[in-house]
């Protein structure tokens, strides 16, 4: 190879000093020696990895070639991106309105789109016409089960009443055609007909004939139709939800997903033995167990209340459910209707006690022989216990009046009502609606005075006792306790 010391300067005279020449020598190598370099030179080309693993080996000499390798090649592609020249063309012009509805006459689209599927042209001498318009060989329907039950809505769908007479004979033995609730959907397919003048024969039918079964019926290759019941498995595992009375009970209870007529039944079952207005805070918290049925196609239907409970650390309840006639028992197989309704109106709040207090109307002191609960005109009252009706009418400053007669001494006033629901003589229960709050008499605002005599002397209601109800034993109250407790363990939902 070429060194420093092949260079070459020329001698000249001193005096004349010529111009100096450098000269560079070109190497010449021999043939074995200049096939050794190039194989060199391949191999270490084959060796070099010219893509570099950025992750690997960081800080490395070989790491900071594949840096400088990215980074030519970014730069590279951003010098040529920037000398691509710009795309120039003309923007198509809007079309005219007439043009648009000319495009859309003679377009082929849905009709949710505003065409008319294709231009009308007049016919035509080749162009005949048709006795009668082909129809479809087959028609597929969805309808719904209305108040006519399943025959009118067959009926309505085009159905013959032969297939409707075969089809009820099929049913006859698996599914009460009458039974099926209205609102339920059903899917049908109607076959080919000889003409017009008869019915489309019924080819397939398929309907939910109740929660835990399926129906579907079919014509066979012989024409007869067959039905085919589905049977649907069901979950009975009852529903349980609890959460905090917080500043509303029922709004509390509709977040956590309970319907509103489990939440009456709740508090008209709770009202037997507590008072809602003094009984029950914001830390409180209820629990609700109703009977819910889930089937395995996802629909789910909710039956009646099984338990009510309430616990708050000092007087916990806890009722079920038992029973042919349904009735609510305390945990010690108590009957829950052991005494008067605390409170004869729901959502009520208890603005007047019992005792000597300051009439608002006469301006003196005098005795108050009962509470007042405040509440809405139109509010409904219920019987505090199953009695007779004694007096229903006008009581002077009572307002109209109500008085029950329960027997062994106990009567219950309702003073104030705006609307009266019964009549002297009639025989009530426990929880029957009698009336509605008013502000009749010597009253200063819509309210319900609710009095307790007992043996002839006013008592505070509060505090009445009327002892009457059942009692479960022996292998009942076991049964009893044990389902209790099965019910009491179920994961709550809310």
């Amino acid at each position: 190879m070429a060194t420093a010391a092949d260079l070459v300067f020329a001698p000249g005279p001193v005096s004349a000093r010529p111009a100096r020449r450098i000269g560079i020598a070109i190497p010449r190598l021999p043939v074995a020696q200049a096939g050794a370099f190039l194989s060199r030179t391949a191999t270490n080309l084959a060796d070099t990895d010219l893509v570099v693993d950025l992750g690997d080996r960081i800080g490395s000499g070989r790491w900071w070639r594949g840096v400088a390798t990215l980074g030519a090649l970014v730069g590279a592609a951003g010098a040529l991106a920037l000398q691509l020249p710009a795309l120039t063309g003309s923007v198509p012009a809007s079309k005219a309105p007439a043009l648009v509805e000319e495009g859309r006459l003679s377009a082929i689209s849905p009709l949710a789109r505003g065409s008319v599927t294709g231009r009308q042209a007049p016919p035509t001498p080749m162009a005949r016409r048709l006795a009668e318009a082909p129809e479809r060989p087959r028609v597929e329907l969805r309808a719904t089960i209305g108040s006519g039950g399943l025959e009118g809505a067959l009926r309505r769908a085009g159905v013959g009443r032969a297939d409707i007479s075969a089809l009820n004979g099929q049913l006859a033995g698996v599914a009460n055609p009458r039974g099926i609730k209205p609102g339920t959907s059903m899917e049908l397919v109607l076959g080919r007909r000889e003409s017009k003048a008869v019915p489309r024969p019924l080819e397939f039918l398929s309907f939910r004939a109740a929660f835990d079964m399926k129906v579907e019926a079919s014509r066979g290759a012989d024409g007869e139709l067959r039905v085919k019941p589905i049977p649907i498995r069901i979950d009975n595992t009852p529903l349980r939800v609890t959460g905090l009375v917080g500043s509303s009970m029922e709004r509390s209870a509709r977040a956590a997903g309970v319907p509103g007529h489990i939440i009456s039944e709740y508090r008209k079952q709770m009202s037997y033995v507590l008072d809602f207005q003094r009984e029950v805070r914001a830390r409180d918290r209820f629990e609700m167990v109703v009977a819910r049925r889930r089937a395995e196609t996802g629909e789910t239907e909710l039956g009646g209340l099984l338990y009510a409970g309430l616990v708050n650390g000092r007087s916990n309840v806890s009722l079920m459910r038992w029973g042919k006639d349904g009735a609510f028992y305390w945990q010690n197989g108590e009957s829950a209707r052991k005494g008067l309704i605390r409170t004869p109106v729901n959502g009520a709040r208890l603005s007047s006690g019992f005792g000597m207090r300051f009439h608002p109307i006469l301006n003196y002191s005098r005795m108050h022989q009962g509470i007042d609960f405040a509440a809405a005109t139109g509010t409904p009252v219920i019987a505090s216990a199953t009695g007779r009706v004694a007096q229903a009418g006008w009581g002077g400053g009572y307002g109209n009046l109500i008085v029950i007669d329960h027997g062994k001494g106990m009567r219950t006033r309702y003073a104030h009502l705006h609307r009266m629901n019964v009549k002297a003589g009639q025989q009530v229960t426990q929880g029957q609606v009698i009336g509605q709050v008013g502000t009749t008499g010597m009253s200063t605002g819509p309210h319900l005075h609710y009095e307790v005599w007992q043996n002839g002397k006013p008592v505070d209601p509060r505090s009445a006792k009327f002892a009457v109800g059942s009692q479960l034993g022996g292998a009942d109250l076991q049964q009893f306790k044990a389902e209790m407790a099965r019910l009491k363990g179920l994961p709550a939902a809310g």
